[in-house]
């Protein structure tokens, strides 16, 4: 991911230990990947990754406003991303909050939906309509198998690296696939489901791209999936 200039887990939140996860700068879908596999194998989420579900956040115009980023240079820690990838952790007891955790936010990490919701999102905010964003997840066990990147959207026209690229070997799928990163990036308004059901919770557990929703509907869907 990259940014443009903007001025027009047991029960207890916070607590985790950030440095214990990867966190390669502007790499966040690498991030996330690695996030998740994480918090399976240290028992954080279940063993088979099917509590999390991983959200990609963007848009047509690739230009979405978040806030509480590190990345930031400003005091509200604002930043317009192209695009950002986070985890949602849902947790089995309905009186416990779901979780996001997102290696890139200043809030306590992880944080709880509604806060993060409130506090990154802010959709109290008024935003011009091409900054409205919108939000696919994708959970997390069909994410882990069917997500690839070779990074090319890091190298320039002449190949070199815009930023640094993790020192590990790149994402490869379970099929073979290399690259299909776009495919979880590109969003559209027509693509939005019109309302939030059991067919769009089903949807969400069987489509390899999952479902797209908006922002107003991200907390709906989460008090349905189970």
């Amino acid at each position: 991911m990259s940014t443009s200039n903007l001025d027009s887990s047991s029960s207890v939140t916070g607590s985790a230990d950030i440095p214990r996860f990867h966190h390669t700068p502007f790499y966040c879908e690498e991030n996330v990947y690695l996030l998740c596999k994480k918090l399976a194998a240290d028992g954080i989420a279940r063993s088979d990754g099917s509590d999390l579900f991983v959200i990609f956040i963007s848009n047509e115009n690739k230009q979405i406003p978040l806030w509480h980023q590190k990345a930031s240079h400003r005091a509200d820690g604002v930043i317009l991303w192209d695009y950002h990838a986070i985890c949602i952790q849902k947790r089995k007891d309905s009186n416990l909050p779901h979780l996001v955790w997102d290696l890139d936010s200043s809030l306590p990490f992880p944080s709880p939906l509604s806060t993060y919701v409130s506090e990154t999102i802010r959709p109290s905010f008024q935003l011009f309509s091409e900054f409205q964003r919108f939000f696919r997840i994708v959970h997390a066990p069909i994410f882990l198998r069917s997500f690839a990147s070779d990074r090319r959207h890091m190298k320039d026209t002449a190949g070199n690296w815009l930023h640094p690229p993790p020192p590990y070997e790149a994402i490869v799928a379970e099929d073979g696939t290399v690259h299909n990163l776009n495919e979880y990036m590109e969003m559209s308004s027509a693509d939005v489901i019109k309302s939030v059901g059991d067919d769009t919770k089903d949807d969400v557990y069987a489509q390899r791209l999952g479902v797209l929703v908006s922002e107003s509907q991200l907390e709906e869907i989460f008090s349905l999936i189970s």
